[in-house]
């Protein structure tokens, strides 16, 4: 399968798992999509860890440096799968998998050539140097009380934003 294939797959998706969803095929689209998704003035947690997140750290004038205190996670994330709409968090380079879990508004962004069209298939991209954790989230935190009462953000972010970029 294709990127474009794998791509359009994962956002379809991650949108029937209640995740939103972006296509970007440019930093400039990537700037312009994160202005018009993330509310002005909102406590944004973006690690500037990465060059996409460095691309776009300017863009949050109230940037907090603990998750703890955010609204908002804005991150680049190793990945993605295709089959299911399912983001991959990674532990590696000492990154904190649990800033896109506390927030309440989760930025996720995915690089194009990061979408494993199966779960197969990214355990085994990363089987020579697996890194000490990987967490995947499919869409916003659910969960249901004894009368199937289904809630959303209870146990994680009641919202999940996916960024496919360039």
């Amino acid at each position: 399968m294709s990127g474009v294939d794998l791509a359009t797959k994962f956002l379809a998706n991650a949108a029937t798992a209640a995740a939103g969803t972006h296509a970007v095929s440019a930093a400039e689209g990537l700037r312009e999509t994160l202005a018009r998704i993330v509310p002005p003035g909102t406590p944004v947690f973006c690690p500037g860890a990465t060059e996409i997140e460095m691309a776009v750290v300017d863009l949050f004038p109230t940037r907090v440096e603990e998750y703890a205190a955010a609204a908002v996670t804005v991150e680049e994330v190793f990945g993605a799968i295709a089959e299911t709409g399912t983001i991959v968090c990674s532990s590696e380079g000492g990154r904190a998998v649990q800033a896109g879990l506390l927030p309440s508004h989760h930025v996720a962004i995915v690089r194009r050539e990061r979408i494993y069209a199966t779960l197969n298939d990214l355990f085994s991209a990363v089987a020579a140097a697996p890194p000490t954790n990987l967490t995947l989230v499919t869409g916003p935190s659910r969960t249901a009380d004894i009368e199937l009462t289904l809630t959303l953000g209870v146990h994680g972010p009641g919202t999940v934003l996916v960024v496919i970029g360039p």
